[in-house]
């Protein structure tokens, strides 16, 4: 089954949900998926495909043509920038001082972490 036809006849937010997670899947499914989805330009079928269902579903829950384009394609830029991480966070295993915190990679609270981030870079600001 394509990533395009995820239970077609689920209501839009279901559909838009299984979209999405099959999105996921498909990127973890090759390795460095993400990161080689991200360095191209995708407009092949299976791209235009995810797309177009997306927009389609988000048409049907209500948002008009544009709203729905630009929630598609923050959907998928999340998901390939999660799937980016995720990647990233595997194989830490050679690396002493990364096998340590492994586990923290996949459990760490990403909202936090930049919250911290910020804060420490603006330290200087009063």
């Amino acid at each position: 089954m394509g990533v395009c036809s995820v239970v077609p006849e689920a209501p839009p937010r279901e559909r838009v949900l299984a979209l999405v997670r099959a999105f996921r899947e498909a990127l973890l499914t090759h390795r460095d998926g993400a990161r080689v989805y991200a360095g191209t330009h995708a407009t092949g079928p299976n791209t235009l495909g995810l797309a177009g269902s997306l927009v389609g579903a988000l048409r049907e829950a209500g948002f008009d043509a544009v709203a729905a384009l630009e929630k598609a394609l923050l959907l998928m830029h999340f998901t390939t920038g999660h799937v980016l991480e995720e990647q990233a966070a595997t194989g830490g295993e050679a690396y002493s001082h990364l096998s340590e915190v492994g586990e923290h990679f996949t459990t760490m609270n990403y909202a936090d972490l930049f919250e911290r981030g910020i804060r420490l870079m603006t330290t200087d600001l009063r």
